[in-house]
């Protein structure tokens, strides 16, 4: 089962991708890729050759590889398909998952910068300026549930969740919650942060760092994208927003009924995601830091909710 998780987040990652963007289109009047589009897209990377830009060192073939690496260990950590903690659910707490998707940013931005394309640099350089903000939103989420909770671990931050009605509506647990839909707009480059249609350069962020990379190495990055957003849906959803559908048991009608309970949950938060895209317009470069500020200010208002206001 702890293979099975693995599996279905990476199997499944593409498939919201594409769900995500195929809805983005019809509601702007468009047909729009096809759903299964990215499948095929992966498919054309992994059979093309791989290029490489003068002077690039091992890591920058190194690099796909152990991003794609780090996002499949988050789901070994995290409840993906069970409600009861699998072998490896108490190695690591979501502090830890935190630290490994961090990794593996640091992997794909370092391969950028030292390609020696501007685009890729800039897009580098951002990706980590603005996850010196990110990052600490990250960790006062979690800290946050886990003072209601008194633990770290994922699994029991959802059973607690599971435990009653009123532990949702909870405020500090609502601006946690929010906080971390923030973050995941931020990481996986949507509106207002970024959008996946655009083309210029001079504003991308994920979109630019793999400009340099080819073939099978682009192909890993793009699956690896995926991946982590579909990595942060499951957080958001099994964790924190909607913890349900999960099987209690390890009967196989049970696990596969879980696994398509949490691709159908990802796949209406892709058309939520698909709403907001299409709400708001992009934002400019240094209105950025303005939204991921706001991350942070609903994160230390659900400390403070829960010491000063009883949240």
């Amino acid at each position: 089962m702890q293979v099975l998780q693995v599996v279905v987040v990476l199997l499944a990652s593409p498939l919201v991708s594409g769900f995500i963007a195929s809805v983005e289109a019809r509601m702007q009047g468009r047909r729009g890729p096809r759903v299964l589009q990215v499948y095929y897209d992966l498919a054309k990377d992994f059979s093309k050759e791989t290029l490489a830009p003068t002077g690039a060192s091992v890591l920058y073939f190194l690099a796909p590889a152990l991003s794609f690496a780090c996002y499949l260990t988050v789901p070994m950590l995290i409840p993906v398909l069970t409600s009861f903690a699998l072998p490896l659910g108490y190695m690591g707490d979501i502090f830890g998952g935190g630290l490994i998707l961090s990794m593996a940013s640091f992997f794909v931005a370092v391969a950028a910068a030292e390609t020696g394309d501007g685009y890729a640099q800039l897009a580098s350089s951002r990706s980590k300026s603005f996850s010196a903000i990110t990052e600490p939103v990250l960790l006062l989420v979690v800290m946050t549930v886990g003072l209601i909770t008194t633990t770290d671990l994922p699994y029991v931050l959802g059973a607690t969740v599971r435990s009653g009605p009123a532990q949702i509506v909870r405020p500090a647990h609502l601006l946690a919650s929010a906080a971390l839909l923030m973050v995941i707009l931020f990481e996986t480059a949507r509106i207002p942060v970024e959008t996946h249609s655009g083309l210029i350069e001079l504003g991308m962020i994920e979109g630019g760092r793999p400009f340099e990379h080819s073939g099978p190495l682009l192909a890993l990055l793009k699956w690896g994208s995926a991946t982590k957003q579909m990595v942060l849906y499951v957080i958001l959803l099994n964790v924190f927003v909607a913890p349900w559908g999960m099987a209690s048991t390890a009967r196989p009608t049970d696990i596969a009924l879980a696994a398509a309970a949490i691709v159908g949950k990802a796949l209406l938060l892709g058309v939520a995601i698909a709403l907001l895209d299409n709400m708001f317009a992009k934002l400019r470069l240094f209105k950025i830091t303005e939204f991921v500020s706001a991350a942070f200010l609903l994160a230390v208002l659900a400390i403070f909710t829960l010491y000063l206001g009883g949240g």
